[in-house]
């Protein structure tokens, strides 16, 4: 049975695959979950379409990503916290404080999307955002004390 799977299944393929089955496995298990649907004409004509525009859709946000990436490269973000003589800091540099030092600059990036090294002294460091599956930015980040 020819069957077009919604969802990724494994060992199967990935959502919009147009995949060949056994009778008993689509009907007992993948259409009951919800997970594939029969192969008509027509829903064959609609994947394709649905796979043409991503695919339009991908390329774009890839480009975007690049220039943002680019962009951020550039950027040297100086965060101010309070820290000791000794250089210590009083917590952590975490990557909400990264992430709201970026929406000031413009740029929306979710916190979970960021990879930082352990921050507790000052200093100079590199921040790692994810901001394609493809693409991936380093900013630099100075750490100073603020002034009392």
């Amino acid at each position: 049975m020819e069957i077009i799977l919604k969802e990724y299944v494994k060992n199967l393929g990935e959502k919009n695959d147009v995949v060949n089955v056994r009778d008993g496995y689509a009907r007992n298990f993948l259409f009951p979950r919800g997970l594939a649907q029969i192969a008509t004409a027509s829903s064959k004509k609609v994947v394709a379409e649905n796979k043409k525009q991503a695919a339009h859709k991908e390329t774009h946000i890839l480009a975007n990503a690049s220039t943002i990436a680019d962009e951020l490269s550039k950027i040297n973000l100086v965060v101010e916290t309070l820290a000791g003589a000794d250089g210590k800091l009083f917590g952590s540099i975490t990557q909400l404080i990264i992430e709201n030092k970026l929406k000031e600059l413009g740029y929306e990036v979710d916190k979970k999307r960021i990879t930082l090294p352990e921050i507790r002294e000052v200093g100079n460091f590199v921040a790692i955002l994810d901001l394609h599956k493809a693409v991936k930015a380093e900013v630099k980040i100075e750490v100073v004390a603020k002034e009392k």
